[in-house]
Protein backbone atom coordinates (compact mmCIF):
# COMPACT_ATOMS: atom_id res chain seq x y z
CA UNK A 1 0.00 0.00 0.00
CA UNK A 2 1.42 2.96 -1.37
CA UNK A 3 1.34 5.86 1.69
CA UNK A 4 1.66 9.84 1.41
CA UNK A 5 1.87 12.49 3.09
CA UNK A 6 -0.31 15.29 2.82
CA UNK A 7 0.44 19.38 3.48
CA UNK A 8 -1.33 18.89 7.50
CA UNK A 9 1.14 15.97 8.08
CA UNK A 10 -1.64 13.56 7.81
CA UNK A 11 -0.98 10.64 6.04
CA UNK A 12 -3.25 9.43 3.17
CA UNK A 13 -2.75 5.50 2.24
CA UNK A 14 -3.89 4.40 -1.30
CA UNK A 15 -4.49 0.83 -1.67
CA UNK A 16 -2.90 -1.14 -5.09
CA UNK A 17 -5.25 -1.63 -7.43
CA UNK A 18 -5.08 -4.62 -9.99
CA UNK A 19 -4.01 -4.18 -13.35
CA UNK A 20 -6.98 -2.94 -15.91
CA UNK A 21 -7.68 -5.40 -18.96
CA UNK A 22 -8.95 -3.98 -22.35
CA UNK A 23 -11.67 -5.95 -24.10
CA UNK A 24 -11.19 -5.64 -28.30
CA UNK A 25 -14.02 -4.99 -29.70
CA UNK A 26 -14.91 -8.36 -31.10
CA UNK A 27 -14.85 -10.21 -27.54
CA UNK A 28 -17.86 -11.15 -25.67
CA UNK A 29 -17.64 -11.68 -21.74
CA UNK A 30 -17.52 -15.00 -20.73
CA UNK A 31 -19.87 -17.96 -19.92
CA UNK A 32 -19.59 -17.23 -16.06
CA UNK A 33 -20.24 -13.72 -16.46
CA UNK A 34 -23.60 -14.24 -18.10
CA UNK A 35 -24.73 -16.86 -15.69
CA UNK A 36 -24.08 -14.25 -12.44
CA UNK A 37 -26.30 -11.78 -14.42
CA UNK A 38 -28.75 -14.26 -15.34
CA UNK A 39 -29.49 -15.70 -11.33
CA UNK A 40 -28.58 -11.90 -9.96
CA UNK A 41 -31.76 -11.23 -12.04
CA UNK A 42 -33.68 -14.25 -10.84
CA UNK A 43 -32.67 -13.14 -7.11
CA UNK A 44 -34.21 -9.48 -8.18
CA UNK A 45 -37.47 -11.25 -8.96
CA UNK A 46 -37.67 -13.40 -6.15
CA UNK A 47 -37.14 -10.84 -4.02
CA UNK A 48 -40.47 -8.18 -5.56
CA UNK A 49 -42.11 -11.11 -5.24
CA UNK A 50 -41.93 -11.87 -1.63
CA UNK A 51 -41.79 -8.11 -0.84
CA UNK A 52 -45.37 -7.70 -2.49
CA UNK A 53 -46.24 -11.20 -0.80
CA UNK A 54 -46.05 -9.70 2.28
CA UNK A 55 -47.44 -6.48 1.51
Amino acid sequence: MQVTEEDGGRLNAFAKEPRMQVMEAGETSTSNSRLLLIGGGLLVLLLVGVAVGIS
